[in-house]
């Protein structure tokens, strides 16, 4: 491989390393805090307690994270609804603005930052995972796995992919397979 090969590759399989004193706060005050946190260190640190949490608690506190999720990072209806209006009577660029925030629920964005910690995508997946098994006793949770959905589509498009021809000269884990 190529040296800018290598070094790509390392960036891409790096994985964060969290050196401090764990965050005791529980899952929702840490989503809170990661949707207010402006910086990129203190927000991967907050991503990485909630993935970290979420992964080691039971299953009553997953469901009660996605049910915070659906309740208080949905849609502000009548909020959408103020911004449509003024959309319909001015469709300038700053209400078109407002109208696309007013639009995103704000758990679209927690699945962002969270997914800015090198291996969260794969965490992520496993979240939707348990979101679906929670869905059948709970179908009102659909939003959340829509919102999933949606960002997963977006993440998992073939404009990512990158193809590689396979040679002998290629490594032998991947030959072996």
């Amino acid at each position: 491989m190529s040296l800018l090969a290598d070094l790509l590759s390392t960036l891409f399989d790096r994985r964060y390393v969290f050196m401090g004193k764990r965050d005791e706060r529980p899952l929702t005050e840490l989503c809170n805090a990661l949707m207010s946190s402006q910086g990129d260190v203190s927000g991967a640190a907050i991503a990485h307690e909630i993935l970290d949490g979420y992964a080691t608690t039971d299953t009553e506190g997953k469901r009660a994270f996605f049910e915070h999720l659906n309740r208080e990072m949905d849609i502000d209806p009548e909020k959408l609804e103020s911004v449509v209006s003024s959309y319909k009577t001015e469709r300038t660029e700053a209400n078109y603005r407002k109208l696309v925030e007013a639009a995103e629920p704000k758990r679209q964005e927690l699945a962002r930052r969270l997914n800015q910690v090198p291996g969260a995508t794969h965490q992520l997946v496993h979240m939707r995972k348990d979101l679906l098994g929670f869905m059948k006793e709970q179908p009102n949770l659909a939003r959340t796995d829509l919102d999933f959905q949606h960002l997963f589509n977006s993440w998992f498009n073939r404009g990512f992919l990158v193809l590689r021809p396979i040679s002998w000269d290629s490594p032998a884990q991947i030959l072996e397979k």
